[in-house]
């Protein structure tokens, strides 16, 4: 299994750092010497730590003296013979300010990520606060405009597809009307329409008969209608009470109806 891909940035660990430092700088070194032997080329190779100890490598059997003198000449030779001192100056004083620019640039940014923290002071932690608060409020900012432009365009996607929605369902009735119509033909199939509601209409005027004709029953004045089997009164015999009692009775018990305080 191969080696994970290293991410190139400076090594917080200062022991990791010397090490690394070290096993490079040897993997370096040797690199250099492979390709002045295997090409034939003048190499020089100047190195210098963090510490400021100096590390160098010289191909060139004249030394290292000789090759950088070579290098100076070459280099002023590329150069435009009308470019006067002045200009040369000014330009390496422009150069100088831009990489004092980017030095700072690069300290402030290992700063935002948190590094380097020890040698600051507290004014200075509070403005990197601040800072960090600022570009924070801007990027929730810019994430909630994305919000809701995401959101907008979502809306018009949701009616766009309603719409689609509606007109498909129209379509689809409209096939169905003429499907009806090609198997009825245009004449059948109204007449099979009007039949349906001419048989919805009668099933109604039917259940609103049999329901005037069988009203449910309801108490009528001082007698109640029987429920379930009539109850059989057992007395004793006597012949003393006439048939004409009886007959009262038995007419007062006509289409199942007592009296009320016999309910």
């Amino acid at each position: 299994m191969g080696r994970g891909k290293v991410e190139l940035k400076r090594i917080d660990n200062k022991i990791n750092r010397q090490v690394t430092f070290a096993k490079r700088r040897n993997g370096l070194l040797k690199k250099a010497y492979e390709l002045s032997v295997l090409c034939d080329a003048e190499i020089a190779l100047l190195i210098f730590s963090n510490r400021g100890k100096l590390y160098e490598f010289c191909s060139s059997p004249s030394g290292m003296v000789k090759t950088v003198e070579k290098y100076r000449k070459h280099s002023y030779a590329t150069m435009d013979p009308n470019q006067s001192a002045k200009d040369l100056q000014e330009k390496y004083q422009d150069y100088l300010k831009l990489k004092s620019r980017v030095d700072i640039l690069q300290h402030s940014q290992r700063h935002l990520l948190g590094e380097e923290l020890a040698d600051m002071g507290v004014n200075e932690l509070e403005q990197l606060e601040r800072q960090v608060d600022t570009s924070l409020r801007q990027i929730r900012s810019t994430k909630a405009r994305s919000m809701l432009y995401q959101l907008s365009d979502l809306k018009t996607k949701e009616e766009m597809l309603l719409e689609t929605n509606r007109d498909l369902r129209r379509k689809l009735e409209e096939s169905d009307a003429a499907l009806t119509q090609s198997l009825w033909g245009p004449s059948s199939a109204a007449e099979h329409s009007h039949q349906q509601q001419q048989q919805q209409q009668q099933q109604q005027q039917e259940g609103m008969s049999s329901y005037q004709s069988n009203p449910p029953n309801q108490e009528t004045g001082f007698f109640k209608p029987l429920q379930g089997n009539v109850v059989q009164m057992s007395h004793n015999y006597n012949p003393g009470v006439t048939n004409a009692s009886n007959s009262a009775t038995t007419s007062q018990n006509v289409n199942g109806f007592f009296p009320g305080w016999m309910v």
